[in-house]
């Protein structure tokens, strides 16, 4: 069977980008896809259309969704899983449920596909925690030549593999580092007074196995706190946390929106799968209509940051939903936010108005721009490949392999050349 394009028009999940690309490929084998890949021009995989830019945008576009299954294949040794690269995480913790196992961590929301995750360095929170990219043991991806390629960590490319932000092939198959299952406690704690923040920061970034700081740039405090501990760990703070007080009910991450999709609070013990994300599968994650941003820094930096965007909170405030502070470990993934430092994401939840919205992004990255701020690959930013690439010490080392697994640029578009590249 020949895989046969669809017409197909479509835009990302929040609404603010339409895909250039008008035919999407369905291939339902691996081998279906290798004939795709060789044999057109320019392609890009479509994961689950989270991203809020066009990274993930070409002249034709492949989903994986006819060859993403649900099972895992668990190893011997029971430390890792290799899954199906289209898979949501949603999906695959429903599978490791079955087998007792977890992920380190999880991002925000359980809707995002794995291969889209590892891809443009997702992460979740916690000062020990590393992205999600960091769990990955081992992967396979279609080359532009319709060559399967196999890698696992070890081998000499592998850190320039994981975080490929999808110019160096299809990922087909991923393995990921499990361990036992585990239960958390979540609790949110509202008023945390900036001065606080600012003299004990890493004390408050270390109250849980993941906390997340979430902010409207009032005057006198943070609005909220949330902190997710593991039971089997140190307890988590209860009833006061800093000077901030345990919240008397469940609370969504923006101030005023009802919390029904939000994972369980007020201390109720889960599964690590239904308290470190903050968001549920079923619901319409965050809220839906929204443009986001974010931008990590070492973690010394993270008290003169937060202070450099307060002094920016008048232009910010109009515009803003929500913001969240959170902490991310270091890892040795060569184009991965964190790498080679143990870093803080300041992480914006905006109104959709992209306009307005990259208006205040000429502030807002210029107040950052002290601190070597690396933006989320797949949110929105301004700054070039010439600003980025300093931020990266093994970019050409990226931009060698993606040469080599792709001489001919198939997986090359606008937004890897502009960003990346730096060839536009």
């Amino acid at each position: 069977m020949t895989d046969v394009a669809v017409q197909w028009a479509g835009i990302n999940w929040a609404g603010n980008y339409e895909y250039g690309a008008r035919e999407l490929h369905r291939p339902a084998s691996v081998a279906e896809l290798q004939e795709l890949v060789a044999r057109t021009p320019r392609l890009r995989a479509l994961g689950s259309r989270h991203s809020f830019t066009a990274i993930p945008d070409s002249a034709e576009l492949v989903s994986l969704e006819e060859l993403t299954g649900t099972d895992v294949d668990v190893a011997a040794d029971r430390r890792t899983v290799t899954v199906d690269a289209g898979l949501r995480y949603g999906e695959l913790v429903t599978a490791l449920h079955r087998e007792g196992l977890a992920l380190h961590n999880l991002a925000s929301l359980p809707h995002i596909s794995v291969a889209g995750a590892v891809a443009t360095a997702t992460h979740g929170s916690g000062v020990g925690n590393r992205n999600l990219a960091a769990a990955v043991a081992g992967l396979e991806l279609v080359t532009s030549d319709g060559e399967l390629l196999r890698a696992a960590r070890g081998d000499a490319d592998f850190p320039g593999l994981v975080v490929g932000l999808g110019a160096l092939g299809v990922v087909t198959r991923v393995t990921l580092d499990v361990e036992p299952a585990f239960q958390v406690q979540q609790r949110v704690f509202e008023g945390l007074p900036w001065s606080t923040l600012a003299e004990r920061f890493d004390d408050v970034v270390s109250a849980g196995y993941g906390v997340s700081l979430f902010t409207l740039f009032g005057d006198d405090a943070l609005d909220m706190v949330w902190v997710k501990a593991r039971t089997d760990a140190a307890e988590g703070p209860v009833g006061e946390l800093f000077g901030a007080r345990e919240a008397d009910g469940e609370r969504h991450p923006i101030p005023g929106i009802d919390p029904a999709p939000t994972t369980g609070q007020l201390g109720a013990p889960g599964l690590w799968s239904d308290r470190l994300p903050h968001f549920r599968m079923g619901f319409t994650p965050s809220n839906g209509d929204e443009i986001q941003s974010e931008f990590l820094f070492p973690r010394r930096h993270a008290v003169a940051a937060i202070e450099a965007l307060r002094g920016l909170s008048g232009r910010i405030r109009p515009l803003l939903q929500t913001c969240e502070i959170r902490t991310i470990a270091a890892d040795d993934l060569w184009m991965s936010t964190a790498y080679e430092q143990d870093s803080v994401a300041l992480h914006f939840t905006w109104r959709q108005d992209q306009a307005a919205v990259q208006e205040l992004l000429v502030h807002l990255e210029a107040a950052l721009e002290p601190f070597g701020p690396r933006p989320h690959w797949g949110k929105l930013f301004l700054a070039d490949a010439a600003a980025l690439a300093p931020r990266y010490p093994r970019h050409a080392d990226f931009l060698a392999l993606a040469e080599r697994l792709d001489p001919r640029g198939a997986f090359r578009n606008d937004w890897f050349e502009r960003y990346v590249a730096g060839s536009r």
